[in-house]
């Protein structure tokens, strides 16, 4: 899976993410920037035929549970052209008022939009010295712009802010809180089954990020 994260996506922090460290960890900030980008936009027909060409490099044998989220993930990419992934995209994410999914994690620490959970990110990101790139219309609480951010510490070049104290800390305080919110909201719309498969590949993984910095 890991050269598929590896996509241009807008709303990345101003800053480069970088190609060398284990091949383990390009592969989580590959993941973290793929997750990014389905959340961010919605798919266009270019990223879903990388996907879609995955199949191929799989172990059908494959138990492993972020495995097979991941083939859900590749069946749903292969059947399904960019413009039904767009139509389910605005559908539930984009709306005048209150959208049928909010992916900010204001909403489910606070209850509303640009709370202090928003705050205490923006502080976070001072410290690291990121900041959202100009363009970006979302506030830094979006779950694609932490993901963004998880992806440069894990894979940015400033070693003294990339580092696997920064990840820990900053995924147990601003993402792990409420991803399982965001995910169940997801999923608990029927209607929207291209977006379930991503919200199970995001649970799975980022349980997975989880368990592993409670091991540290």
């Amino acid at each position: 899976m890991s050269e598929l994260g590896n996509q241009d996506v807008s709303n990345n922090p101003s800053t480069e993410v970088g190609d060398v460290g284990l091949p383990e960890d390009l592969a989580r900030a590959d993941l973290y920037g793929l997750i990014a980008r389905f959340f961010h936009l919605p798919p266009d027909q270019e990223l879903l035929d990388q996907i879609a060409a995955t199949a191929d490099q799989q172990d059908a044998a494959d138990e492993a549970p972020l495995a097979k989220v991941w083939m859900d993930v590749v069946e749903v990419a292969k059947n399904n052209p960019a413009k039904a992934w767009h139509d389910e995209f605005d559908l539930n994410f984009i709306s005048v008022g209150k959208p049928n999914v909010v992916l900010n994690g204001s909403f489910y620490l606070a209850g509303h939009l640009n709370e202090r959970p928003l705050v205490n990110i923006r502080r976070a990101l001072e410290e690291f010295g990121l900041e959202a790139a100009e363009e970006v219309t979302e506030t830094e609480d979006h779950i694609s712009a932490l993901c963004e951010v998880m992806r440069y510490l894990i894979a940015g070049d400033d070693v003294e802010v990339s580092n696997l104290t920064n990840q820990r800390v900053f995924f147990n305080q601003h993402i792990r809180p409420w991803y399982d919110e965001l995910c169940d909201a997801i999923e608990g719309i029927p209607e929207m089954h291209l977006y379930h498969p991503v919200a199970a590949l995001t649970r799975e993984f980022l349980a997975i990020e989880g368990q592993s910095f409670d091991m540290i």
